[in-house]
């Protein structure tokens, strides 16, 4: 399958890219054909009597134990902090009052 300039144009605009330069114009056309070309290859795969895989493993809910740990402490945290009240860090305002 081609893909012609107005596809390009369509996928350029609905992904935001700048396509202005004809060199990279011409590598992403490329790069885009073999993809395709590699998707319709798939096409020939005979994949009669082939389940659908919904997981990678046979294993299910592999979950390590959940243990508390204090690894640093409140004060060990601040210590380092360029601006910092009694508890807790300062930093700029990001959001307006109004």
């Amino acid at each position: 399958m081609k893909i012609d300039e107005a596809t390009l144009d369509r996928i350029a605009e609905l992904a935001r890219l700048d396509y202005s330069d004809p060199a990279a114009r011409a590598a992403i056309l490329a790069d885009m054909e073999k993809v395709i070309g590699f998707v319709e290859k798939l096409k020939e795969v005979d994949t009669t009597g082939v389940e659908p895989l919904i997981f990678m493993t046979d294993e299910a809910d592999v979950l390590r134990e959940d243990v508390v740990e204090t690894t640093i402490t409140k004060q060990e945290a601040l210590m380092n902090a360029p601006v910092k009240d009694s508890d807790y860090f300062k930093v700029p305002r990001v959001v307006d009052k109004g």
